[in-house]
């Protein structure tokens, strides 16, 4: 017997292709919908983390500009270049030998007879104020071309003391140049500049006079050697400068006469060759170091100096006897 097998044909369950193709269309659309979504989000957050990361750069850039300023404020340039431009560590010394640097003290003796603490000057306020005045006078004269070789070293209380040649990269209109290339000219250029910032001083105290109706005086010393300069202290950190040369011009100015300018006959040999005019004193006795033969500096004759070679005495000053 035959056995007959009859086979019905199934239902076929394949999706149409048309809404297969439609579907995956969908789904990738979505995809994609939400992808770049995705992608717009990164954009944005780096975006977003790239300006953060600029304005962040700027604060820590004028932080530092701020600081740099702060440092040279409180250094001289050359210093504060010394310590900005490496990496030192705090307990590190920084020190500085020259064999050839000006030094000058100028005071205002009689100031101390200008202050009083009574309560018409606010205890004493007022003429602290006043002073602050003529020491910035004084300090914008550094401002000068001509005088960009001076150094100011400090104040104490009514005595202003500055030194030049001691910024060795700047040489004043000559070319960085070693000592043994340079001129006797060229060498002691720096201390020439120094007694034409004496003098400018005096210019600017007579100025001061007439407008405030005063009549303060300054006596200034002057001398130049080899001295050793660093900065001490761990808070406020100070510049100054030590030696004998430094010990000398001050007995300059002590042992000075309101109105001039002292110098010792190192000096005096020097300058004279850059057209400035002296009044010889004579010996004179200077604790520590016995008799010194002294001159009054009474002004410059040559073209250049910061009076525009003015042979006009000034007000306070020795005359030719």
């Amino acid at each position: 017997k035959s056995l007959l097998v009859t086979v019905l044909p199934r239902r076929s369950k394949i999706v149409p292709s048309n809404i297969t193709v439609t579907v995956m269309i969908f789904i990738m659309m979505v995809s994609f919908y939400y992808f770049s979504r995705h992608v717009e989000k990164l954009a944005r957050t780096l975006f977003l983390w790239k300006l953060e990361v600029h304005e962040q750069k700027e604060k820590v850039y004028e932080m530092r500009r701020w600081n740099e300023a702060l440092v040279t404020n409180m250094l001289p340039e050359h210093v504060a270049r010394h310590f900005l431009g490496s990496k030192k560590r705090d307990e590190e010394l920084y020190s500085q030998s020259y064999d050839e640097i000006g030094v000058m003290f100028a005071s205002i003796p009689n100031f101390s007879d200008f202050y009083t603490e009574e309560s018409i000057n606010n205890g004493g306020i007022e003429c602290l104020r006043f002073l602050n005045e003529i020491i910035s006078d004084f300090d914008s004269l550094l401002d000068e071309p001509h005088f960009r070789c001076i150094t100011k070293i400090k104040t104490i209380g009514s005595t202003y003391m500055a030194a030049s040649g001691v910024t060795s990269d700047i040489s004043n209109g000559y070319t960085c140049m070693k000592k043994e290339e340079q001129s006797d000219r060229e060498r002691w250029q720096h201390l020439a500049d120094l007694a034409d910032f004496a003098l400018a001083m005096k210019v600017t105290i007579m100025n001061i006079n007439y407008q405030s109706f005063n009549n303060f005086m300054l006596r200034i010393g002057l001398n130049k050697g080899g001295v050793l300069a660093g900065v001490i202290g761990a808070r406020k950190p100070h510049y100054d400068i030590w030696g004998n040369t430094v010990n000398v011009a001050s007995r300059m100015e002590s042992t000075g006469v309101m109105g001039n300018i002292q110098v010792v006959e190192d000096c005096y040999n020097i300058l004279k060759e850059y057209g400035f005019r002296f009044v010889r004193r004579g010996p004179i006795f200077v604790k520590g170091k016995g008799e010194l033969l002294t001159y009054f500096l009474k002004g410059r004759d040559k073209q250049g100096s910061f009076i525009n070679g003015s042979s006009v005495t000034l007000p306070h000053q020795v005359v030719d006897s």
